[in-house]
């Protein structure tokens, strides 16, 4: 079973701690309660899943801050990084 972290319970996305590949079951530790998703795409170590279906220009939430905003629409269990987000730091 794969594992990540959420490290607010506002964040719609958490940090994934080992390598996920599609259709892996990843328990959710962290803020907020636990939570299993299931990865839709191959996450790498350390990067970003979202936890829920996050509309494209809509804030991505991790430390329970803004740090980026989706550049399309992003589903629940799919990597999260510069491909789809835009970041917000200035």
């Amino acid at each position: 079973m794969a594992r990540a972290i959420r490290m607010d319970k506002k964040d719609n996305v958490a940090t994934v701690l080992m390598d996920v590949e599609p259709g892996d079951e990843v328990d959710i530790e962290g803020a907020g309660g636990s939570l299993r998703i299931e990865a839709a795409e191959t996450v790498p170590f350390g990067h970003k899943i979202a936890l829920a279906l996050i509309p494209s220009s809509k804030n991505i939430l991790k430390y329970g801050e803004t740090i980026g905003i989706a550049t399309r629409t992003i589903k629940a269990g799919t990597h999260v990084h510069v491909h789809n987000l835009k970041s917000s730091r200035r």
